[in-house]
């Protein structure tokens, strides 16, 4: 028999109410709170207490109020920021490389729900992995949307809705995001 757990990794619908993915969401919010009330400072605390709620952490300076759902799924390369008010549902795997920069209040989701009435009241959940390369610079109140790849380099401009993959070294903008416009290496 397959776990709802084994069912939200594998990309399949589950059901979050699921007794041990309540205790794995529980866990990330204790951990979250005792992050927000820390701070980031002093720096050696706060890289323990992310090591704790992140799957893989090489570095981060992430600013208060941080949240997300499991934690376990979220993979963040060196000198990664986090501005306030930012929002990880990770549901599925995201990835973060290498010095990525979130503005304030950027949310990430990496999970949806069936867009018929009949399914959605169900409660049954969906989550695409989201992926974001070195260098990427997320402006604030930004949101990435589940399964979206972002490429080395790119911008999202402050307020954007990113509903597709985005390239390398562009910047994108608006609701939803296009193209606006090619970027220096």
């Amino acid at each position: 028999m397959t776990s709802e757990r084994e069912k939200m990794a594998q990309q399949q619908w589950f059901d979050p109410r699921d007794r041990e993915l309540a205790e794995l969401r529980r866990r990330a919010k204790q951990l979250c709170r005792q992050m927000n009330d820390q701070g980031p400072e002093p720096f050696k605390a706060h890289q323990q207490l992310a090591r704790q709620l992140f799957g893989k952490v090489g570095s981060c300076y992430i600013e208060p109020d941080f949240w997300c759902d499991y934690g376990v799924n979220i993979e963040l390369g060196q000198r990664f920021y986090a501005n306030h008010h930012c929002v990880l549902l990770d549901a599925a795997t995201i990835r973060i490389g290498d010095d990525v920069m979130l503005g304030p209040a950027v949310q990430i989701y990496t999970v949806s729900h069936p867009l018929a009435a009949s399914e959605r009241i169900t409660g049954v959940e969906q989550a695409l992995p989201v992926q974001i390369a070195d260098k990427v610079w997320i402006g604030g109140g930004a949101i990435i949307l589940p399964g979206v790849c972002i490429g080395e380099g790119a911008v999202i401009a402050a307020g954007s809705v990113v509903n597709r993959d985005v390239a390398p070294y562009t910047l994108v903008a608006g609701q939803p995001a296009r193209l606006i416009k090619d970027l220096p290496r």
